[in-house]
């Protein structure tokens, strides 16, 4: 039964939700603070939950926020996932990583307090975080204009001529690919690993030890029609891994990054680090992503955004109605795309528990 305070109205009230949670269905919880502080000076923290091994080598992980202001959207899954699972002793272990990005969840903000972008920052080892996708640098004044947001200002009309020269498929990728030159634009992948890539490189292999298959879904929202749902997949994947998400899934549940469909191909993704830091023999990993808005809407508001926090004043009215708009942009507050994607989350959860079974 959907509950409408599944999706908690801000990040303090989701993390105290999530840990009471924890603890209801008798699960070791931990906070690990990132040392700083939230609106009201709260202390930020990555919050996580996991159940008792018990032998089980087989292993669920649930993570979300990793684009702080869609953590919104991450916790109501997670709460309702836990409180389904109260009570119940599951036959797999579940490790739950909730509010990955805090910073960009308290202030809703889609980047890190370095203005990265998180799943650009997850760089593979010899890759380094420098350079930018063709024509990014050309749509740079665009994209990130040095001044306070406008409500005169169309994003659209600008953005016509770059769209009617390249299309929309190639200008996906400039934009959203990352980027590593220009610190306070959107999509920037960092100078280095963030606070969130060196304590998941830290305990991850202490949450998942002993751990022989794993199926990692990681929950996003802002990609493809409203209401929709895609898993998709940053790394090269094995005939045998491909076999196991059409028979958990579905044949049409996932796509491969590339310039076609929803997606694009992405440099330093979560999902690739992951699989690639062999934590387990059989890793598993996709990203759940939900439609909201269409692209323009979506890019218009992070753009504001980004202009409101570089170069406006945290208490004007315009920086407060755009951060409300990019959290709106990312978690409607439409009940029927509340329900339905609650509904299609927690049957990919049961998804995957009953394929790691097998």
């Amino acid at each position: 039964m959907f509950k409408p305070e599944w999706f908690s109205p801000d990040c303090m009230t989701a993390r105290q939700r999530f840990r009471e949670a924890v603890r209801g269905c008798g699960w070791t919880c931990e906070s690990h603070s990132i040392d700083l502080a939230g609106p009201h000076g709260e202390d930020l923290t990555i919050d996580v939950g996991y159940s008792s091994a018990d032998g089980s080598e087989r292993t669920l992980v649930v993570s979300s926020g990793v684009h702080g202001v869609e953590g919104f959207f991450g916790s109501a899954v997670q709460l309702a996932t836990l409180e389904q699972w109260a009570g119940r002793k599951l036959p797999i272990r579940c490790v739950l990583l909730h509010g990955l990005n805090p910073f960009g969840f308290a202030w809703l903000r889609r980047f890190d307090e370095n203005n990265v972008d998180p799943n650009r920052n997850f760089l593979l080892a010899g890759e380094c975080y420098e350079g930018s996708p063709p024509h990014y640098a050309d749509l740079d004044k665009l994209l990130n204009p040095q001044r306070p947001p406008s409500a005169l200002e169309s994003f659209l009309l600008k953005a016509c001529p770059a769209i009617a020269r390249h299309g929309m498929p190639t200008l996906r990728q400039a934009i959203a690919a990352g980027q590593y030159e220009f610190p306070q634009g959107l999509f920037f992948g960092g100078a280095g690993p963030s606070a969130m890539h060196k304590l998941l490189k830290h305990h991850m292999p202490r949450w998942l030890k002993g751990s022989q298959s794993v199926m990692h879904l990681d929950f996003h929202t802002g990609l493809g029609p409203k209401g929709s749902c895609k898993l998709l997949i940053d790394y090269p994947m094995s005939p045998s891994a491909s076999t196991r998400l059409t028979g958990w899934f579905g044949a049409d549940s996932f796509e491969a990054s590339s310039t076609k469909g929803i997606s694009h191909k992405p440099r330093g993704g979560f999902g690739h680090w992951c699989v690639s830091q062999q934590w387990a023999p059989e890793y598993l990993f996709a990203f759940a992503e939900f439609g909201t808005y269409g692209p323009i809407r979506v890019v218009t508001g992070l753009r504001a955004e980004n202009q409101a926090h570089h170069w406006g004043s945290p208490a004007a009215a315009m920086t407060v109605r755009v951060k409300q708009r990019l959290k709106e942009i990312f978690c409607p507050c439409d009940v029927k795309w509340q329900k339905n994607v609650l509904d299609h989350s927690l049957a990919l959860v049961s998804s995957a528990i009953e394929g790691l079974q097998q």
